[in-house]
This record gives structure tokens, sequence and C-alpha cells, in this order.
């Protein structure tokens, strides 16, 4: 008899512990396996976003906070998880975190907005009209491409909104965007360029390249764009990822930033600064985001401040954002 793999094992203990009622070890008797092995099993399905869990956060009272923050800045909707208090902004300086540099309370805060954003998006491929979909990047998104699993949408179509990054891991744009299609069955576009260009020459080359324009185009016709936000901090994604150096860091912050998206850094007004690095930057810029349907997801309190900078810009339609940062931005307000 064939052994079988371990997705197959994992979508029937699955099945088995979720659908069929079982407990893990009814579960691991019925396969054959160890409780240990039904156990990672489990974890990995979770994990991987064979399985989606639906909470109601109607019921979680952060309904008033919501509507507080909606009316602040502006916002079609917001969408809050319930506020868990897991000392997300108290995190030791020497927690280093999983390999996205994510402590574990950190992680349920990413994996909890992930779940709100994969519903959001799930809503709009559900529409009778043709979807196109920008992506930023970063950790956040990534966790939202976990929960699309079983989705079905062959006509949709998934653009990022900026270069890609050298460093090879699941949370750059190319990836993201080549998740989505996958699971989707739909067509994936990205832009196939550094996010940042070695000089503004350079700059100047790249989107002159028939393909980079075409990608442009896409992304300017965009139904939904889902983004997410950087802190400019020496804990940064785009510092730990080796993309600013700390001489950079300093340099920004002596220009005013306070933040990213898409590696376009802003002010505390959410206007892009007067900084080189911004004079480099390729991604779809601020002016043509203004025209688009722009959802801003946010997990953890220690991004309140930069996520706050870019709904004053304007170019925000709708947050989805963790309690415990939703929370922390009323403070802010």
């Amino acid at each position: 008899m064939m052994d079988e793999t371990d997705d197959t094992l994992m979508v029937k203990a699955a099945w088995l512990y979720h659908v069929g009622g079982l407990n893990q070890a009814e579960t691991a008797e019925r396969l054959g396996l160890t409780r240990a092995r039904v156990n990672r099993l489990l974890a990995d399905a979770l994990e991987e976003g064979v399985v989606s869990i639906t909470v109601d956060r109607q019921l979680a009272g952060m309904v008033p906070v919501e509507e507080a923050l909606r009316r602040r800045f502006g916002l079609d909707f917001c969408q809050a998880t319930p506020a868990l208090d897991l000392g997300l902004d108290r995190q030791p300086a020497t927690d280093k975190g999983d390999r996205a540099g994510l402590s574990p309370a950190q992680k349920v805060a990413f994996r909890a907005v992930g779940l709100l954003g994969a519903n959001h998006l799930r809503a709009h491929l559900a529409r009778d009209e043709p979807a196109t979909v920008g992506l930023g990047w970063g950790r956040t998104l990534e966790q939202m491409t976990l929960h699309m699993a079983g989705v079905s949408a062959p006509n949709a179509r998934f653009i990022s909104l900026m270069g890609s990054l050298t460093a090879n891991s699941a949370f750059n744009p190319f990836e993201l965007v080549h998740t989505l299609a996958k699971r989707t069955g739909g067509e994936g576009y990205f832009l196939p360029v550094p996010f940042i260009a070695d000089t503004v020459e350079d700059k100047q080359v790249l989107l002159s390249q028939r393909q980079v324009a075409k990608a442009l185009a896409i992304a300017e016709t965009a139904t939904l764009c889902m983004i997410s936000v950087g802190e400019l901090e020496e804990s940064a994604l785009l510092r730990r990822q080796g993309m600013l150096t700390a001489a950079d860091l300093d340099s920004l912050h002596a220009a005013g930033a306070v933040g990213d998206t898409n590696g376009i850094f802003f002010d505390a007004n959410g206007r892009p600064v007067d900084h080189p690095l911004n004079k480099r930057t390729i991604a779809v810029p601020f002016d043509v985001l203004r025209d688009l349907n722009v959802v801003l997801m946010v997990a953890s309190p220690e991004k309140t401040r930069a996520a706050a900078a870019l709904l004053a810009s304007g170019i925000v339609n709708g947050l989805i954002i963790d309690g415990d940062a939703a929370l922390k931005m009323m403070d802010r307000t």
C-alpha cells in the first residue's frame, strides 16, 4: 500500500478533528498515528491555511472603537479583532521571535488580522464584477494568503504594487502574488524590478521597460488594494531584511519620516518625505493610490504611530486592525 503524503494526512486529521468531532486521541487511533503526530498535523493545518476558523468579532465589544476610528479617519469601514492584551508593545528587546521576527504573542495578532483580511478579500472576489487586487508586502499580508485556501477566482488578477525585495521570503511581493494566484486559480502579475533602484537614472530606465509599464498599468486599474505599514525603527522588517542600513534610518528620521508603505517613506501627516530613497523607490505612488480602493492592515500596537500617519494621508479607505492596536490608536487620537 502506498504511504500517504503529509499533506493528505494533514487534511484527513483536520477533517476528523474539526468536522468529525473526534478528539486528538481518537483521530490518532483512526489514522494509526501517534497523538503527538496528530497534534503537529493539526497545527500545520492552521499554519498553512488548510483550516479556516471564523469567530464572530461583533461579540468582542470592539464596535464602538471601530466606529470611532472610522469617523476619526473618514474611512468606509474599520474592522478590529478582539483586544487580547497580549503585551505586544511590551515585548523584551531580547525576544528575537521566529524567522519573521515575530514573538508568539505577535504571531497571534498577525494571524488574527490576516484572517479578517482574508475574509474581506474573499468577499471582494465573490462579487460578479471582475477583480484586480493590488498587493503590498509584509508579514500581515502573508498571513492573509494563508487563510485563502478553497477560494476559486479564475477571473481575478493579482498585481504587486511595488518592486520585489532582494531577500527571498514568504512576505516578498512576488511570493504573495504567486501564492494568491495559485490558491485561487487567478492570474498573477508583478513588477519585475527591485523596489529600490540603485540610482534615479536606473529607476527611469527600469520604468521605461515594457513589462514594467504593463504591470503598473494593471495596478492602476485595481479594484482593491491590500497594504500594510512599517515602523521606522531598528526592529523594522526592512531593517531586519537588510534593505535599510542604520545610516538610512538616521537620515530618514532627519527627513521627518515615521513609517513606510510599499517602500514609500512618509511623515507624521502621511506625506512622502523628501529623501533620496523615495526618489529611487519603484512603486505605485500615493497620488495613484488615492483614487483606488485601499485597505490598510495593521497588526501590533508598535505600528500605531506609523498607521495613524498613513491614515491621515487620505489614501486609505478601510482599516483592518488588531484590537490592542486599535485601543492604542484611540489613545493617540
